[in-house]
């Protein structure tokens, strides 16, 4: 993508990091075809990037059922659990642990161990590591040279916000999947499903897609106010987040090295307005 070569465009809104109370942080908005509007902050940073794994590996389970690897509504993990329930967080598998807690499609239980039995799932059909194919179906036709997904698919990614702007641009713009199958997997599975949002407490309807949490109506979210409710995409402890505004027509990664918490609450919703802000503006 040779947008990333050249000079960026500022966007002033980004600057807004600066104010938060983190040791480092890195920001970019990016549009569908790549064009990157604006970034600021060191986007070769490596950060931990906690649950902003998920959309990564994700998109990696997408492409194992495009290649015909894997079917979504074929049987994996718990008895009566697929391969969709586990991406649509409704497989009934516990936070961090592999014990259910509750019939499958029934709650959205938001779970690290769906994730890592769907990585154990696609190996084995692939016949590899699950980070290796996500290595060659994801990050390597990205160029995304300095991302890893060694260790848990649900949380071990480490990554820079340079790579990060050539996957949302993927997924504004899908070339290594089908449209249609990344329209699907931003639309709402299981809709009217109730749940917690981690760090956000009960919602209801919590909404999600396949790997993808979907804005829609939440109250309170980590968006923005005027995020339309097509915004999706992830955030993660370790104080990372990116979305999808289709709306906008952009996409945002943000990445720090403090974890989330209730500096996240109060400093991600005024920045993200800022750049919706400015964009219309």
């Amino acid at each position: 993508m040779s947008s990333h070569s050249s000079p960026h465009s500022s966007l002033r809104s980004l600057t807004l990091i600066d104010t938060w109370p983190v040791p480092t942080a890195a920001a970019a908005v990016v549009r569908a075809d790549g064009t990157v509007l604006g970034t600021h902050g060191p986007v070769g940073h490596r950060f931990p990037l906690a649950s902003v794994t998920k959309p990564l590996a994700a998109y990696a389970v997408l492409v194992a059922y495009e290649e015909g690897g894997i079917e979504l509504d074929e049987p994996a993990g718990p008895p009566g659990t697929t391969v969709r329930h586990l991406l649509a967080h409704t497989s009934g598998l516990a936070f961090d642990e592999p014990r259910t807690t509750s019939a499958p499609g029934e709650r959205r239980l938001y779970s690290n161990a769906g994730f890592e039995a769907l990585g154990d799932h696609v190996a084995k059909a692939a016949d590899m590591p699950f980070a290796e194919y996500a290595r060659q179906a994801v990050l390597e036709p990205l160029g995304m040279t300095s991302t890893t997904l060694a260790g848990s698919p649900a949380k071990d990614g480490v990554s820079t916000v340079a790579d990060l702007t050539r996957f949302a641009a993927e997924l504004q713009s899908p070339r290594l999947l089908d449209p249609r199958t990344v329209a699907e997997a931003t639309t709402v599975q299981y809709p009217g499903t109730k749940g917690v949002l981690p760090g956000y407490g009960h919602q209801n309807p919590n909404d999600w897609g396949l790997g993808f949490e979907i804005r829609d109506g939440k109250s309170p979210h980590w968006t923005g106010a005027s995020s339309s409710p097509r915004t999706f995409g992830h955030f993660g402890q370790s104080g990372t987040f990116l979305w999808v505004d289709p709306a906008a027509g952009a996409a945002c990664v943000a990445l720090s090295d403090r974890a989330f918490g209730a500096w996240a609450v109060e400093a991600w919703p005024p920045f993200t307005e800022a750049v919706l802000t400015e964009l219309r503006g």
